[in-house]
């Protein structure tokens, strides 16, 4: 078997070259020979991935490109280096990419919608800038992968380019995040004038050398920009809701199962590898900020997605509501709180993409995603309204789901940091589990009264959407059920085979060992035999499972009733929220202006 140095990039290489193969050849090979070729180095990234996995253990797997390693401690050369949290980072991406390639195999029938092998080469560029960016060791690199994953999102999001809706979400979403990743790049600029170093690993070790100042605040809250905009923290999420409303259910399913959570994960590495040493920003600083803006994202996302009808935009709500727990789990950065994290993060990828696959039937069907419009219309798919149902009872954080693990040992951990932090996470997994519990007793059971109009309220329907595949009265390809059913049979896996929290658990450990990691890059050396966290199943951690559940049902049952009791004032409080979200890009832009100089003006205060 390869050496896990070996491994680092041949598993970007691979969904590179393949891409590079369908971009010249795509225009004269059949559709089949072009989906198999897609497929094919899909899965060989797969298989690399996993053997890496394997490779790297419990240590940091390090790779020089063209033998350009540090001498004396300095180094010009390009540096991959992954551990376990990385390699799972860059496996989730590559397993959901695979994924949407099988469930996309008969998508776009139409000839218009094939574009001569276009999507498959996308989805293998996305694949290659996910990858890179989970493995780099190398700030600027990271900027760079960070924006070919990007690039190709924004080409993905607005691929109907016949339909000006899904233009205008690619373009919210193409220069909000361009406006973040210049700040970003500005970031880079003064870390380099500062210490002459782009390598996580070097920048840390050169800030440990120098007592921490005002521009190295600034650089961090500047750096974090792009990642934290990626991953939609609040004030930086207007653009995600819009974008899913518009791309296709299988970009959706990439987007809100791990672009994301790459956002959440980078933003993390990036401050405790970087900023973590005592030239840094002072953890006193930097904890409490992104714990508020976690706890905040998080309530939000819930808030928003129990509101809406429009079943791409209530996912993509619900999205925004569990990065928000993603971003209080990484901001304590503990070996408990990354491992937890790290089992919620790969179970909610599954759990996701599948609810948006299941959406993409509902199109298919109906060519609506309208909670409201498609009253009682699903009855006839009673596969498809179980999968949609255990989906909403996996985001409420239901035993065995690995959902309820991660949430479990997620919440334990900022229990320990403070008291009222886990009812946060019972809280948005509940609203949000039953907001799609909620959608599926009324699309397919036709259960509770037809729901009501508000003509007075700020409403996005998804009533008349374009149906994402041509044919409706054609049967429904197998794909389009399996992969969403073999999702969720992954997201169910990862509660029950108690491996897989060890081995995350005991990844968390060397992930929040910066000194271990610095010293792996830049000198060689072995990581220390990680202390791994407890990673199993506890009683409080079932019975706050069972409750976030209960409560989801109990939630969902009383909105099929009629609307819930609300007093005047939050019913004013929520209006207004919701006018927050107007579409309009001049709107999105100072938000995220105002977070940023709020960001700053925290972390300023706090150091």
């Amino acid at each position: 078997m390869p050496s896990a140095a070996d491994l680092l990039p041949l598993a970007v290489a691979v969904p590179l070259l393949g891409a590079a193969l369908l971009a010249v050849t795509g225009r004269r090979l059949p559709r089949t020979a072009r989906d198999t070729v897609a497929a094919c180095c899909s899965a060989a990234q797969v298989l690399c991935l996993g053997a890496l996995w394997v490779r790297t253990g419990d240590g940091v797997a390090v790779s020089w490109l063209g033998g350009w390693g540090p001498v004396g401690g300095e180094s010009v050369g390009i540096v991959l280096a992954a551990d376990r949290i990385g390699v799972l980072a860059a496996l989730l991406a590559a397993v959901l990419v695979l994924a949407v390639l099988a469930y996309s195999w008969r998508y776009f029938d139409e000839p218009a919608g094939d574009k001569g092998g276009v999507y498959p080469a996308l989805l293998l560029l996305f694949s290659a800038g996910m990858t890179g960016f989970a493995l780099t060791g190398d700030l600027f690199d990271a900027f760079v992968f960070f924006e070919l994953m990007g690039a190709v999102a924004y080409a993905l999001t607005g691929y109907r380019i016949e339909d000006p809706r899904p233009l205008h979400g690619a373009l919210t979403f193409g220069i909000v995040n361009s406006l973040a990743a210049y700040a970003s790049l500005l970031g880079i600029g003064l870390l380099y004038a500062r210490t002459g170093e782009l390598g996580l690993a070097q920048l840390g070790r050169a800030l440990d050398a120098r007592p921490p100042d005002a521009l190295v605040g600034c650089a961090f809250v500047l750096v974090l920009a792009g990642p934290l905009v990626k991953a939609a923290a609040v004030p930086f999420h207007f653009w995600l809701p819009d974008a899913h409303a518009v791309a296709p259910s299988p970009v959706c399913m990439l987007l809100s199962g791990v672009m994301v959570e790459l956002g959440a994960y980078g933003a993390a590495r990036i401050r405790g590898t970087v900023f973590g040493g005592p030239g840094g920003v002072p953890a006193d600083a930097v904890r409490p900020v992104l714990l508020a803006v976690g706890v905040v994202t998080a309530l939000t996302g819930a808030l928003m997605c129990w509101q809406q009808r429009h079943l791409k935009r209530l996912l993509a709500f619900s999205t925004v509501g569990h990065v928000g727990l993603f971003l209080v789990g990484f901001a304590l950065l503990t070996p408990e709180s990354v491992g937890g994290t790290a089992v919620y993060l790969a179970a909610h990828a599954g759990g996701k993409a599948a609810l948006f696959g299941l959406c993409g039937v509902l199109l298919d069907r109906f060519g609506s995603v309208d909670e409201h419009g498609l009253f009682g219309r699903g009855r006839g798919l009673p596969l498809t309204a179980a999968l949609f149902a255990a989906g909403g009872l996996a985001l409420a954080g239901l035993p065995p789901f690995g959902t309820g693990l991660g949430k479990a040992l997620a919440e334990h951990a900022a229990g320990e940091w403070a008291w009222w932090l886990p009812a946060v996470y019972v809280l948005v997994s509940a609203v949000t589990g039953a907001a799609v519990l909620r959608a599926a007793a009324r699309v397919f059971g036709g259960w509770g009264r037809p729901p009501a109009e508000h003509p007075g309220e700020p409403e996005t329907t998804g009533e008349g959407e374009e149906p994402e595949v041509r044919g409706p009265r054609r049967a429904l390809p197998r794909p389009m059920l399996a992969v969403p059913a073999l999702l969720l049979a992954a997201c169910l896996a990862i509660g029950l085979l108690p491996a897989v929290g060890r081995r995350l658990a005991a990844a968390a450990a060397v992930f929040t060992d910066r000194t271990g990691y610095l010293g792996a890059v830049l000198d060689g050396a072995p990581v220390p035999p990680p202390a791994a966290p407890p990673s199993g199943w506890t009683a409080s951690g079932v019975l706050l499972g069972l409750l976030s559940a209960v409560l989801a049902a109990a939630l969902a049952a009383a909105a099929l009733r009629g609307p819930l009791p609300v007093p005047a004032g939050a019913r004013r409080a929520v209006r207004a929220l919701r006018r927050l979200h107007s579409g309009l890009l001049g709107d999105y832009v100072t938000w995220l202006l105002v977070g940023l100089a709020g960001l700053l003006a925290a972390v300023a205060a706090l150091s």
